[in-house]
């Protein structure tokens, strides 16, 4: 609750919405360089994080299933992190979306956790049983801008940090897991209110 912009000035980045005083708007405004930013490093974090616990993946990994279901094949996309048999001998499609708590706030009022639930419920909607069938499993890996992590977010590190744990003795090195992506979180956030605060 820090006054950082000047009320009703244009977004700088957008230039579609007006600033709010308090920096609702650029937490989640879409336009680049912030929310491609965001997302793209959580995911080199994340990637990072399972190299160092010795878990074998690949970031923006190709596979030819995932697409978006209104649209077909034309609309192949890579997997954010492919992990390499994580269940079962099947690998693991990991995909990242990060949102803010704030969107909507003021018609529909603040609710913990509202924001990433409904994130990570479209993401298993549209890609889950494609992954299902070509024998692969879903993560979907939501986050919002205060730091909240959903819950498939929390058991896929939990699970990461219990291999860290049986690969070191070291309380720090056990603990880095959540705090790597919390602050990556956090940087990101601090990236996209710098880029739109006023010129000195």
């Amino acid at each position: 609750m820090i006054p950082l912009f000047p009320a009703d000035d244009p977004c700088p980045v957008c230039r579609k919405c007006c600033l709010d005083s308090f920096g609702e708007h650029a937490v989640h405004c879409k336009e680049l360089p912030g929310f491609k930013y965001r997302h793209d490093l959580v995911r080199d974090v994340l990637y990072d994080v399972l190299k160092r616990a010795g878990i074998s993946a690949k970031k923006e990994a190709p596979v030819n299933f995932l697409t978006d279901p209104l649209e077909g094949r034309s609309t192949l996309w890579p997997v954010d992190i492919l992990v390499f048999g994580w269940e079962g001998g099947k690998h693991a499609c990991v995909d990242l979306t990060g949102v803010s708590p704030l969107v909507g706030l003021r018609d529909h009022g603040f609710v913990t956790g509202q924001a990433i639930t409904k994130a990570e419920a479209g993401k298993v909607a549209k890609h889950e049983k494609a992954c299902i069938e070509n024998q692969h499993v879903f993560i979907p890996f939501a986050f919002d801008t205060f730091g909240a992590l959903a819950s498939d977010a929390v058991r896929f590190l939990k699970r990461v940090q219990q291999v860290v744990s049986s690969n070191t003795a070291h309380v720090k090195g056990q603990n880095f897991v959540f705090s790597r992506v919390g602050f990556a979180i956090q940087k990101e956030v601090a990236a996209q209110l710098v880029t739109r605060l006023p010129a000195i």
